[in-house]
């Protein structure tokens, strides 16, 4: 699988955890930075790996600040991502099954790695469960091609 990934200088130690593992599963990832602890902005990260999977670069996306919190608001801004901030393995199979989550966020100050490679696990291997969720995610999409006008 193909596999977006990305940090500020806040989730840095995080997403290079997060990197390795993913490498050791035989994943392509696709490193968008930042590659240092030096101060940047999680803006530009989180949405370098909304576009990377909104445009079919990737399959799917992780993104890593220190909460979590900011780069996921990044990444939700480009059409197509759906990103949930993931705590732990329920936010992982939740955000999946019902959601159909194309990035994952994390928080390096709230989540252990060993937590986050577990969860990230979870993540990449849930399916998503469709049925009376669909319409949900139907009506995201919607959202998204009129840029928030379309009544859900």
């Amino acid at each position: 699988m193909r596999i977006a990934i990305g940090s500020d200088h806040a989730g840095f130690v995080l997403k290079e955890t997060l990197r390795a593992w993913l490498l050791e599963q035989d994943h392509d990832v696709i490193d968008l930075g930042t590659y240092s602890e030096d101060r940047v902005d999680y803006p530009h990260f989180g949405a370098l790996v909304g576009r990377a999977v909104a445009s079919g670069d990737a399959d799917l996306g992780v993104a890593v600040c220190g909460s979590g919190q900011g780069i996921c608001m990044a990444a939700n801004k480009i059409p197509g991502v759906r990103g949930g901030v993931i705590r732990d393995e329920q936010d992982a199979e939740m955000t999946r099954r019902h959601n159909d989550a194309n990035v994952a966020c994390f928080g390096e100050r709230f989540t252990e790695a060993d937590v986050a490679v577990a969860s990230l696990e979870v993540f990449l291997t849930t399916p998503f469960d469709g049925g009376r969720h669909e319409a949900r995610v139907d009506m995201l999409e919607r959202l998204d091609e009129t840029n928030g006008a379309a009544e859900v």
